[in-house]
């Protein structure tokens, strides 16, 4: 009498990965979470053009500044006339003249002056606020394409597991066919289950290919750039304090800026209608002094400018800024109630995520579980080939839905940060 194989021992040998060189591929830089992160706000170009946009609003503040300030003018005027002007032997014009003069120019009293440097230094807090937005952003682009890197590695995972699985399978069905004791039809069938898993392999190992080629982009890397480990989100509980959302989110930090910008435009119009007193100052030099002139004089000049009609231009203006005043009244009014959806969303979302990962995980465990007594079973004779293959394809996408649920879950995560404006830390 044959002596029986335990039924465990069969289905560990059946379905044992088989061995294969690994083919050496070029070195990738590894970088954790935070070094990547961080080194995409370093190094991306938007940080740069934002960067340049602070410059720009300092330069344009510097402007405003100047014209309520302070002006000294020279100006040197060389005089040719055709001939001069002689009177008793003395010269009343002389032919040739050089004038000198400096004029000294400063507002006295100019409110639309003023309320333009107070515009321009909102404008200036507004492009320090879009810097952080923007390096907030570049953040959550770099998050978003490591995670994808990390789903793309799980996908990779399980589709070699199914093609290894695929490929033991095969050459078991080989084997009985060179045997005497398989079938063609059994063969092909594995056959053809494994050229499938090679194709999602393939199909796969491009994938994570882009996600990291993308990545390295990203963060300006010389090529692509994989993952090292999993980011580690603390996200808050539920019940904690819940924070005031405008005072922490650099949006909607820059949403009420703007408002405030305009909010002082609108009521700054009515400062275009008040007068502006200059006073200048011009002392002078002529050489040769002329016969009823001074060589050096000067004079001092009180100037008052008095707007009076203008047409209806500062009364259009003054509607065009109310306009763009309700325009970001409303934008910040739609971000507010969107911010507060995102955390609403994100919470919600990494509620069900959980759940569904514990259903995922175990529907994979049971699936691995079915593969195993199914291939038993066809050793056995009980079962037949497409049963097998039909096992290993649950067992292959009850994988893959673990990825993807994993996936949802850590960007569940990370939403619920960035919603809640604890991201980047």
């Amino acid at each position: 009498m044959r002596k029986r194989i335990p039924v465990t021992l069969i289905a560990l040998l059946a379905f044992a990965p088989a061995g294969r060189a690994a083919a050496q591929a070029p070195a990738m830089e590894r970088l954790t979470f935070d070094q990547a992160v961080q080194r995409a706000i370093e190094r991306n170009p938007s940080a740069a053009m934002a960067a340049a946009q602070i410059l720009r609003a300092e330069g344009l503040l510097v402007q405003a500044r100047a014209s309520a300030r302070l002006a000294v003018n020279g100006t040197v005027t060389s005089t040719t006339l055709n001939t001069g002007v002689s009177f008793d032997g003395n010269t009343v014009v002389p032919r040739s003249q050089l004038t000198g003069t400096i004029d000294v120019t400063m507002p006295l009293y100019a409110p639309a002056l003023w309320a333009r440097r107070a515009q321009a230094q909102d404008q200036r807090a507004i492009a320090d606020l879009g810097a952080t937005e923007t390096r907030r952003q570049i953040a959550l682009a770099a998050a978003d394409l490591y995670l994808t890197v990390i789903a793309s590695h799980r996908v990779v995972e399980a589709d070699e597991r199914a093609r290894d699985t695929a490929k033991a399978h095969y050459d078991y069905a080989h084997t009985q066919l060179e045997a005497g004791t398989g079938s063609l039809l059994n063969e092909l069938r594995a056959q053809q289950e494994l050229s499938t898993d090679a194709v999602l392999v393939e199909s796969s190992h491009t994938a994570l290919y882009q996600a990291q080629e993308a990545l390295g982009v990203l963060l300006v890397a010389d090529g692509p750039v994989d993952t090292s480990g999993e980011p580690a989100f603390a996200v808050p509980a539920p019940d904690a304090q819940p924070p005031t959302l405008s005072d922490i989110r650099p949006d909607l930090k820059l949403y009420f800026a703007q408002q405030r910008a305009a909010e002082r435009v609108v009521s700054d119009s009515g400062k275009d209608w008040q007068p502006t007193l200059q006073g200048i100052f011009e002392p002078g030099i002529t050489y040769p002094a002329q016969f009823f002139s001074p060589q050096k004089s000067w004079r001092a000049i009180l100037q008052l400018s008095v707007p009076i009609f203008d047409s209806g231009q500062r009364a259009g203006q003054k509607q065009a800024r109310q306009a763009s005043l309700d325009e970001v009244k409303a934008t910040t009014t739609g971000a507010v109630t969107q911010a507060q959806s995102e955390v609403r969303v994100a919470r919600e979302a990494i509620t069900s995520a959980e759940r569904a990962l514990t259903s995922a995980r175990a529907a994979a465990d049971q699936a691995r579980r079915v593969l195993q007594i199914v291939a038993v079973s066809f050793k056995a004779g009980a079962s037949t080939n497409i049963e097998v293959i039909d096992a290993q394809r649950g067992s292959r996408d009850a994988d893959t839905a673990v990825a993807v649920v994993e996936d949802r879950l850590r960007r569940a995560k990370l939403d619920l940060l960035a919603a809640l404006g604890r991201f980047p830390g």
